[in-house]
């Protein structure tokens, strides 16, 4: 069954920690604080206020979580809370919209759900929160940091050791260039332009957060979007598993923003960015999944709206692998 897929998610969750934990942590239990930037894969509460459909502040999100549902896209932990777990926090980093006081000290969560790396992406669904305002807003954090320190020199250093996770970009993708109906990059743009138009913005913007202090980076490739459930609904596999032209477009983004990664690290004093790639690859990604969403149907997902997310009173299963049309379960982003 999902075996074989589960414990290749699981080899890659330990190869990612270990680079994690050795190369940045020094073997230390932890680092000092967390930075996550990102889209619904990360978002843990910066959408519940504001006026979109990227929201799941209801239930039965969180189903599986101890204070129920927060914003999570999940029945319960995302992948950045189990990190954050394995490098030692004793508690998540708290979303941007609900920091205050000392719990920034850790580290905050400026994930939103839609969001892309442009600013344009997912509009069509409400507001959501750009990489780029997501940046604005670490500029805040920051202002409020150097007022609870009260020293610039401690305030940097402190900066220079948190890690930033960025993961994004799948948004700009699902929710952008393959949305002719709502956004003209599509006609503007051929794949290849596009994956290096994304890049070349993530780059600058990777730039502006190691200006004001980062130093230690997790950047994240695309997944395979062409194996989410949405993506096989919308548009069909023409006999394939999964949607080759999503994959495909994510593929290009990735060869990519390998190199950039590389180029960073040489042009960037004391910079140390890590790229992690996608998990699991395709041809496993496949064979697993055709012995469980494909052989089992709905079984393995809760039922859906139109926008990809759960129903306030869906039907809940016991086996919860993937959790909407867009996301993952706990159980399942435990092992990636």
């Amino acid at each position: 069954m999902a075996y074989k897929l589960l414990k290749s998610l699981e080899v890659v969750a330990i190869s990612v920690l270990f680079v994690i934990l050795q190369n940045w942590a020094n073997a230390k239990p932890q680092v000092p604080c967390h930075f996550i930037f990102g889209d619904s894969l990360s978002d843990n509460g910066n959408n519940n206020n504001l006026v979109t459909l990227a929201k799941v502040n209801y239930s039965p999100y969180g189903i599986d979580f101890p204070r129920g549902p927060t914003g999570r896209f999940s029945n319960g932990k995302n992948l950045q809370d189990f990190i954050a777990e394995n490098l030692g926090f004793t508690s998540f980093m708290p979303p941007f919209a609900e920091s205050q006081g000392e719990n920034i000290l850790n580290g905050v969560n400026y994930a939103s759900g839609a969001a892309g790396i442009r600013n344009e992406t997912g509009q069509h669904l409400g507001d959501r929160i750009s990489l780029n305002r997501q940046i604005q807003n670490h500029k805040i954090i920051i202002l409020r940091l150097l007022r609870l320190m009260r020293n610039n020199t401690e305030t940097r250093l402190l900066l220079n050791q948190c890690i930033y996770s960025i993961q994004i970009g799948s948004n700009d993708y699902i929710n952008n260039y393959f949305k002719p109906e709502f956004y003209g990059t599509s006609r503007l743009f051929t794949q290849m332009q596009y994956a290096r138009l994304l890049v070349h913005q993530l780059s600058n913007q990777l730039k502006t957060l190691y200006n004001t202090g980062a130093r230690k980076f997790a950047v994240y490739g695309l997944s395979l979007i062409g194996c989410a459930p949405f993506a096989i609904l919308e548009y069909g596999t023409n006999g394939s598993l999964c949607v080759d032209k999503l994959n495909n477009a994510a593929a290009h983004f990735n060869e990519r923003l390998m190199p950039l990664v590389h180029q960073l690290n040489d042009d960037l004093p004391n910079a140390q960015f890590t790229y992690l790639g996608p998990a699991p690859d395709s041809t496993t990604f496949e064979d697993g999944m055709s012995n469980v969403f494909f052989t089992r149907g709905t079984d393995w997902i809760i039922a859906s709206g139109t926008n990809g997310a759960c129903f306030r009173r869906s039907n809940l299963l016991s086996s919860r692998f993937i959790w909407n049309t867009e996301s993952i379960s706990e159980h399942s982003k435990f092992y990636i």
